[in-house]
């Protein structure tokens, strides 16, 4: 089985790295820009463990017509383009495998390629640099996605690695259950500073406590339920998210080990000054709000704050302040 990963940042590469490894036969598409950095192959790290692998690297996307599976990485923001590629060069038929955040990523695949099957993905950890072509995983965590055929060479490979794949009938409540967690993306990114760092302070873990408990509240209006990503119940998070910091640390420590260095897929995004995800993730709670005619005023503030942000304005937000700027958008 040829399998070509479209997206060669942090997902791809890791994956790329990762996939290769335990054996499987990887391409990584991404741009002739990128060459060099992966000339000389791909470095994972989790932990103390570390590999070496040297998938091929092209910027071809010719390189779609051999795929028997297709392992999409890129962002949100570049969905659509990459299925413009995959529906001129890739052979009718070929799964396209989505490992990109939010929901609503392959019913939008699955309308722009109606002659591929489309297969919904969740990566459960995070991913950060750790040099030129080196990637860390930065939080524990495995890959679920959508059961097909096509991914048991891939189950199989990577049972007992550092990102196993477990495959599972029905992807959308595990969709929900990630994004609740992702709604710290926003919140993070604002911060400018590390994961850790910012939810060690109440502050900001009261904002992402209210963005939780105003898209649960969404959830269960839209029939809903999320399922269990992290290590709580969707429904307790808030919670927890809500204990003083002589509480919540320990819990966490115990519960969920964080890089000290990591940070999430947005904060890169404003780092690199490129186009978040934002209408993916808090957004998403945003238009599921507007479709049963009501309102999120807690993630439509985050979402107005992070479109500020991205146009030149403030990435440094105190969790006092951010905590003021959002929670007073709330009704009494």
């Amino acid at each position: 089985m040829q399998i070509v990963i479209i997206g060669a940042g942090a997902i791809g590469g890791f994956f790329a790295g990762l996939w290769s490894q335990a054996g499987l036969d990887v391409t990584l598409l991404g741009r002739a820009r990128q060459a060099d950095e992966y000339a000389n192959g791909v470095t994972i790290h989790a932990g103390d463990w570390q590999a070496h692998a040297q998938p091929e690297f092209t910027a071809d996307p010719a390189a779609l017509a051999q795929a028997d599976l297709i392992v999409l990485t890129v962002k949100c923001t570049a969905t659509l383009t990459a299925a413009e590629d995959i529906a001129s060069h890739a052979r009718p038929g070929t799964p396209v495998l989505s490992l990109q955040n939010g929901v609503s990523n392959a019913t939008t695949l699955a309308a722009a390629l109606p002659d591929f099957p489309v297969l919904p993905g969740m990566v459960r950890f995070n991913v950060v640099p750790a040099g030129p072509a080196a990637w860390q995983r930065a939080s524990e965590g495995h890959v679920i996605a959508q059961r097909h055929p096509i991914l048991n060479p891939i189950t199989t490979a990577s049972a007992g690695s550092i990102a196993k794949l477990e495959q599972v009938k029905n992807m959308e409540p595990i969709a929900w259950g990630k994004l609740l967690l992702n709604l710290n993306n926003a919140i993070n990114a604002l911060s400018g500073l590390p994961l850790r760092d910012e939810l060690w302070q109440r502050p900001y873990r009261r904002v992402f406590a209210a963005a939780q408990r105003e898209a649960l509240s969404l959830l269960e209006t839209a029939n809903i339920r999320p399922a269990k990503v992290g290590t709580m119940s969707p429904h307790l998070m808030p919670y927890l998210l809500s204990l003083p910091d002589v509480l919540f640390r320990p819990i966490a420590s115990r519960t969920q080990r964080i890089s000290p260095t990591a940070r999430t897929s947005m904060s890169e995004d404003f780092a690199q000054n490129r186009p978040s995800e934002i209408d993916h993730l808090n957004g998403e709670v945003v238009d599921l709000a507007n479709r049963y005619g009501l309102e999120a005023p807690v993630n439509a503030r985050l979402v107005e704050l992070v479109r500020d942000a991205e146009n030149g304005g403030r990435r440094d937000w105190t969790g006092r302040d951010l905590a003021r700027a959002v929670l007073s958008t709330r009704k009494s």
